[in-house]
């Protein structure tokens, strides 16, 4: 359901448990009323592109929701836009115990780490991509022997410093 390009959390951990989904979308559209795309981004921000929702999650999940009578769309710019209904609030309302056991998840998942070295993490991460990216028709295989090595000491090292804690 989600796709993982860098995970901390052990391999088949799902990050919310089955049916959770419309609960995370219901809250978006509670707050903002919002197209599929949006919402897909929305919860990409949530997780720090740690996780991405498919399309294949989100808007079989928003069909379900209006068939509910949870959500409501009107066709705004090209777009269906989606907003909650009182019958969706209600529903929402009666199952804070669910919403505040996902939030929970979310904290516990990010806790207080700095986000801001994180970003800068990724964006050297980034860097690295678009260098190797740009220069892909240049190094020979000699060349690209000596990235592999590089990349691969590099993580190795990093894989040490992670599992110190």
């Amino acid at each position: 359901m989600f796709r993982r390009p860098f995970s901390q959390f052990p391999p088949h951990q799902r990050i919310f448990e089955k049916g959770d989904l419309k609960y995370i979308i219901l809250n978006l559209v509670k707050d903002k009323p919002s197209h599929g795309y949006e919402i897909m981004r929305a919860l990409e921000e949530s997780f720090h592109g740690f996780y991405t929702p498919s399309a294949g999650s989100v808007y079989p999940t928003l069909q379900m929701l209006e068939d509910m009578g949870y959500v409501g769309s009107l066709e705004r710019d090209g777009k269906k836009v989606y907003t909650i209904t009182e019958e969706g609030k209600n529903f929402l309302n009666e199952r804070q115990d669910v919403i505040d056991r996902i939030n929970s998840q979310m904290k516990d998942w990010w806790g207080p780490h700095s986000h801001e070295d994180f970003h800068d993490t990724m964006h050297e991460l980034g860097n690295l991509w678009r260098l190797i990216g740009r220069r892909t028709n240049r190094p020979g295989n000699e060349k690209w022997a000596s990235i592999r090595d590089v990349i691969a000491r590099a993580h190795k090292e990093i894989e040490d410093i992670l599992g110190k804690d």
